[in-house]
């Protein structure tokens, strides 16, 4: 286990689909230990996707107020409520924009060994498991922004990286 190194939000494989997981073995497990490491190397940090670390597979870790975990080949459930909140992306650093999401999710996926797991979410952790999800499907948190914002957005990310 190691802690990784986080891509920038400019690098190509944060723009690909990840492929989903087809088979649950050791190195699986090396990669689940060796995201949550990461995500724990950090202050503030909450989630964590593998195409942040440059592994093009379908896996999350997330960790917010005593709720942790991880999940393999994701899918959401998002609630009709709606909320806005600054959020942020390990692969900007320092860069925080007010951003719409579901206000609660149900996450249903598998565990490192194959075993099925939901996880219900509310408020931040809810917009944790999207944000890391959208990882997954190459979807970066900036293009839920308008043109303007968006612009701005990468101006600030650029300045800051």
């Amino acid at each position: 286990m190691a802690v990784l190194p986080i891509r920038a939000f400019d690098d190509p494989v944060l723009r690909s689909v990840a492929e989903p997981v087809r088979e649950f073995d050791k190195e699986l497990r090396g990669l689940v230990r060796s995201m949550t490491l990461t995500l724990r190397a950090g202050a503030g940090r909450a989630g964590l996707a593998a195409p942040q670390v440059g592994v093009p597979l379908r896996v999350l870790v997330y960790a917010y107020e005593g709720a942790s975990g991880h999940l393999v080949n994701p899918r959401l459930e998002l609630s009709e409520r709606r909320i806005t909140a600054d959020e942020a992306c390990l692969s900007a650093p320092g860069v925080w924009w007010p951003l719409e999401r579901a206000f609660m999710v149900t996450a249903r996926g598998r565990d490192m060994f194959g075993k099925p797991v939901t996880v219900r979410a509310l408020g931040v952790l809810a917009r944790v498991l999207q944000h890391e999800s959208d990882h997954l499907d190459g979807v970066l948190f900036s293009d839920h922004l308008s043109a303007d914002e968006r612009g701005r957005f990468l101006a600030a990310a650029l300045a800051s990286g």
